[in-house]
């Protein structure tokens, strides 16, 4: 692998202008791709193999153009207090809107009429109007949405309150100033980090390209495909981080080369030789945790995961190819202004040094404080609910919490979260189903079936008691499936999130072992020890749910939510828990692949473990802080995101990567290693024998660059000494 990645990093250095040049023409190219593109016609949201779904599926075809997964929207009016909407007048505005809503799009497939569609409150104060669309809220155009935001402005005038709810007012995400601010404080840590403008600039600039491939490819693919905004925007958060990293830590072990005094093509060589190993398998890891997202069977997931993988897989090789090409061109203006002028640091300790030895002294009293505070930071997580978003978890101030509150004031709690019962039967066995369904507890109204044309199929709506997100609604979309037969299927929106949220709980599990499982074997792979292996899999486990802990404190009990621009609380999104499992621990195995590898390759040249630890943080721990800074940087631009998921998501892998790096990677990591001494490093002869050697410490490539030989390597003497 070493001397692979050597040969390519030399390969590219000498080649610049070819590497380059292929590079933005692979640019050129997506981005023409994507400006051709047509707009996406549909981005749908399924659920393979759930009974919501299944009720979906037999709707589209027993009830061909009904629209079953096309946008809703409720147009709600509230007459002034003392007032009833079923005035003359009042009645004349609303009437008045729906002819508007009829003729302001041809994507309207229908509109109710709230006086003859029984759409008036108990006190007569308030009405809604039902659209429904023939297309999904993604697939809405502008002119759509702005017909449907001036719905009402005459009745408004006339002083009636007027509030639009439902999916067809969910616009695509609006992000931009925080990546930004992201990228630019990225840019600030660089520039610290390296003392170099040049240097600073290669990480961002390379960063920059891959993003702008993946983001173009997927912009390509996405009609295609059937791709969501949100594919982009995980792929473009995910691509940033580690495009920034990958380059980092290229670039700083070649100014580390260079610095000892190697000619610029020999230090491309040996950095990508060496740091190159550890970003591919570190770039391996992530792609094993979001490729793995695929066990869940949501194609939505999937392809979230898959599209954010390809843009991993760029960043790495675009960090062993381009990042050398660069340096070619860059010269001796990537070296800071010290190096440059025959000035350096000598011996003297660092930081990284210094809080090592720190941590060799103490090792008992670090590892009890990190894993204590992260263990009482993750105490929140045993209250934690899950749901997906609705209207109800809306900022206060926006049209669709407000026509959510003025619909659950109107017509009670769990009008928000109809459930869809469609039975597959004629009229007869629809109103045995009406029948049972009136019989259960917890429900407010059930209306009278509605049949196709061939009458071998019924739609019958039902309105629980409570609001869509309660325990009591859960348990009454239970009640229904167990009291009917296979012939009876509930679905809706409420349904649909509800059988969500079961299936990531159930595919957590077994995910969390794919993956861990995976990345162990890989990890053993790379530091030839099993200890080493066990541990960075325990400290991820900490620091991921120490992060949801973190989630839980902010999004649902609302701690500090002002700060974050949290204006709502509510049960935590179901992807979460296992998003973050697969997001965070490719990520964490970053910064062990980097910060270990250092420490294993001076222990295999013969230093003890304890002076092994102060070698990896002393080449290691100051690129290691400034990469984690950078991705804690880039994440936390999405928080400014206008959608709560992406908000949400940006926080977690943010306070993530904060515990997982300053926690448990610096202070844990190197705590247990003090304390196992040689015995980190034990791995059974048996399995020595069986896993291939690839070398990532760069120990052949060190013989065959130094001339050495002879049958007994310095790792098999130094593994003697475990």
């Amino acid at each position: 692998m070493a001397t692979f990645l050597y040969k390519l990093g030399r390969f590219a250095f000498r080649r610049r202008r070819l590497v380059a040049l292929l590079w933005v023409a692979l640019l050129a190219v997506a981005g023409v791709g994507a400006a051709s593109a047509s707009t996406p016609t549909s981005s749908s949201f399924s659920i393979p193999g759930t009974e919501a779904q299944k009720a979906f599926d037999l709707l589209a075809e027993r009830f061909p153009g009904g629209s079953a997964d096309g946008a809703t929207a409720r147009v709600v009016f509230k007459a002034p207090d003392g007032q009833k909407m079923t005035e003359s007048g009042h009645k004349a505005e609303v009437t008045k809107a729906v002819d508007e809503l009829k003729a302001g799009s041809k994507q309207v497939a229908s509109v109710t009429d709230p006086y003859t569609s029984d759409a008036v409150s108990e006190d007569g104060g308030t009405v809604y109007v039902s659209v429904t669309y023939k297309v999904n809220s993604m697939a809405l155009t502008e002119a759509t949405r702005e017909a449907l935001e001036e719905t009402g402005t005459e009745a408004r005038n006339a002083g009636l309150t007027v509030e639009i709810g439902g999916d067809a007012l969910q616009a695509t995400p609006e992000t931009g100033v925080g990546e930004i601010i992201g990228v630019g404080i990225a840019a600030v840590v660089l520039v610290i980090t390296f003392g170099s403008l040049i240097a600073a600039g290669l990480p961002l600039l390379t960063a920059i390209i891959g993003v702008g491939i993946g983001i173009s490819t997927i912009t390509a693919l996405a009609n295609v495909l059937d791709l969501g905004s949100t594919t982009s925007t995980l792929a473009m958060m995910i691509g940033l981080a580690v495009g920034i990293d990958y380059a980092l830590f290229i670039v700083s072990r070649y100014r580390a080369e260079v610095a000892e005094g190697r000619e610029r093509e020999e230090a491309v060589g040996r950095a990508v030789g060496t740091a190159g190993s550890a970003v591919v398998f570190a770039g391996l890891t992530v792609v094993i945790a979001l490729c793995g997202l695929a066990v869940v069977n949501i194609p939505m997931l999937t392809k979230m995961g898959f599209a954010a993988a390809g843009t991993v897989v760029i960043a790495v090789l675009i960090a062993l190819t381009l990042i050398p090409a660069l340096l070619g061109f860059a010269g001796k203006r990537v070296l800071g202004r010290k190096v440059r002028k025959g000035k350096t640091t000598g011996d003297k300790p660092n930081m990284g040094t210094r809080w090592a030895r720190f941590v060799i002294r103490r090792p008992i009293a670090v590892l009890l404080v990190g894993v204590v505070g992260l263990g009482a930071l993750a105490v929140p997580v045993a209250s934690l609910e899950m749901g997906l978003p609705d209207d109800g978890s809306q900022p206060v101030s926006t049209t669709q919490r407000k026509a959510y509150d003025l619909l659950s004031d109107g017509f009670g709690a769990g009008f928000n979260g109809p459930l869809l019962v469609v039975v597959d039967g004629d009229e007869a066995a629809a109103d045995r189903t009406v029948k049972e369904i009136k019989g259960l507890g917890g429900v407010e109204d059930v209306t009278k079936p509605t049949l196709n044309k061939a009458g071998d199929t019924a739609m019958i709506t039902v309105v629980p008691e409570d609001r869509p997100s309660s325990v009591e609604t859960e348990e009454l979309v239970h009640s229904i499936r167990d009291a009917s037969g296979d012939d009876v299927l509930v679905t809706g929106a409420t349904a649909m999130n509800i059988d969500f949220s079961q299936r990531m709980n159930d595919a957590l599990l077994p995910y969390l072992a794919l993956v861990v499982g995976l990345a162990f074997l890989l990890l053993m792979l790379v530091f030839r020890s099993v200890l080493v292996p066990l541990k960075a899999a325990l400290g991820f486990l900490l620091s991921v749910v120490a992060a949801l802990g973190a989630v839980v404190a902010v999004f649902q009990w609302g701690w500090l939510g002002s700060l974050f621009g949290v204006e709502q609380t509510g049960p935590i999104m179901s992807m979460m828990p296992i998003f973050m499992v697969g997001v965070v621990f490719g990520l964490a195995m970053d910064y062990e692949v980097f910060l270990v590898t250092r420490m294993r390759e001076a222990y295999v040249h013969g230093e003890s473990p304890t002076e092994a630890i102060v070698t990896g943080f002393k080449h290691g721990a100051r690129v290691v802080t400034a990469a984690a800074v950078i991705m804690m940087a880039v994440f936390s631009g999405f928080i400014t995101s206008s959608e709560q998921m992406i908000k949400m998501i940006g926080f977690g892998l943010a306070i993530a990567v904060l515990f997982d790096a300053f926690v448990v990677r610096m202070a844990i990591v190197p705590a247990v290693l003090a304390l196992l001494g040689h015995k980190a490093w034990w791995l059974p002869r048996w399995l020595d024998r069986a896993l291939p050697n690839v070398d990532v410490e760069g120990e052949k490539l060190h013989k065959e660059l130094s001339g050495e030989a002879g049958d007994s390597s310095e790792e098999e003497r130094a593994l003697a000494r475990a």
